[in-house]
């Protein structure tokens, strides 16, 4: 018997990938009624596994535009942030605007403005001016009082009435630094973004507060504490100033951050983590494969994007939704970047 077929489409390859009949494949693809939302995704993301082109019928009205600004995508944790809530929007009928604030490009305002114009029903925040203290958050006043629902990921501005969704910060460091004294390791260093980020000021005040009684003060604590960027180069300086300070151990902000000082480390002749422990922050795609395989903090993305795309379409849906600030719990992963405290010369 020949195979169905529909527009070149082979129902039976793409129910098997989909794990479910023919007919319920027959039935999206002609775009009938009788299919649960979530099946009907399913069916569709099979078909893009596959590398078939979806039948006109199949693609279903948008039901409008999000905005999504996130920072550049040099990150990957940027990445899969867009990846989740692209998807959790898809299923809900939505279509994503995608805007990246890569150095020298367009500015947040200006992204605003571009969105606005093209008349998006929300916004979706991540990591933007919001979690910059020194930024003014008037913008943002003005946006909600214009009647565009919007919704922020990673940073918390106080003054604006509007629903926040991060991960905790606090309780990160707290994971990473209990790990690290369990391995043995008493001189444990952070490297985190520069002050005026809310995650970074966050992370360093949790770190001065449980590192501080066993240093003698707050001040021995704060030197452990090595500002710098999100990159595999900030880890480099920042671990060249923690190793020089006599840390066995370093809790980073980042993925990007561990990687780079990881590099530092090995420049010196040290191996990680025999002699050197590094923790990263993120869980970033890939990042269980490198060499060593990085022990790190998971942000809870799945959860906090999905939590956040459900509030904002509540929004644009009439509700009158909390606002305020979610905290997400964080997770540790050890992997192989952590080790026993290396014993000391005798």
């Amino acid at each position: 018997m020949a195979d169905r077929t529909l527009d070149g489409v082979r129902l039976a390859d793409i129910a098997e990938q989909a794990k479910v009949s023919e007919a319920t494949v027959s039935r999206v693809l002609n775009g009938k009624p009788g299919v649960a939302a979530a099946t009907r995704q399913t069916v569709l993301t099979a078909m893009d596994r596959l590398g078939y082109e979806r039948p006109a019928r199949s693609r279903r009205r948008s039901a409008g535009l999000i905005g999504l600004i996130i920072p550049e995508l040099d990150n990957p944790i940027f990445p899969a942030f867009a990846q989740v809530i692209d998807r959790t929007l898809t299923m809900r009928g939505y279509t994503s605007v995608l805007c990246t604030q890569s150095p020298g490009g367009a500015t947040e305002d200006e992204l605003i403005e571009a969105l606005t114009e093209r008349g998006v029903s929300g916004i979706v925040f991540v990591s933007g001016l919001h979690a910059d203290t020194t930024a003014r958050h008037d913008r943002y006043t003005r946006l909600i009082e214009s009647g565009v629902p919007v919704v922020f990921v990673n940073g918390f501005a106080p003054g604006v009435r509007a629903p926040f969704f991060s991960d905790d910060d606090a309780g990160a460091v707290e994971l990473a630094l209990a790990h690290l004294r369990e391995l043995g390791h008493s001189r444990i260093g952070l490297a985190v973004g520069p002050r005026r980020f809310v995650p970074a000021q966050r992370k360093a005040e949790r770190f001065r507060r449980l590192m501080a009684p066993a240093l003698g003060s707050d001040q021995a604590a704060e030197e452990l504490i090595a500002h710098s960027l999100f990159s595999v180069e900030g880890g480099d300086t920042a671990a060249r100033e923690l190793l020089d300070a006599g840390c066995t151990a370093m809790v980073c902000g980042s993925d990007l951050m561990a990687l780079g000082a990881i590099r530092q480390a090995r420049r010196r002749g040290l191996s990680v983590p025999r002699d050197f422990s590094v923790v990263g922050y993120d869980d970033s795609p890939l990042i269980g494969f490198t060499d060593p395989p990085l022990t790190t903090i998971q942000q809870q993305v799945s959860g906090m994007t999905t939590a956040a795309v459900r509030t904002l379409l509540d929004e644009i849906s009439g509700v009158d939704v909390p606002t305020g600030e979610y905290l997400f719990q964080p997770e540790l992963i050890v992997r192989g970047s952590t080790a026993a405290r290396p014993a000391p010369p005798c």
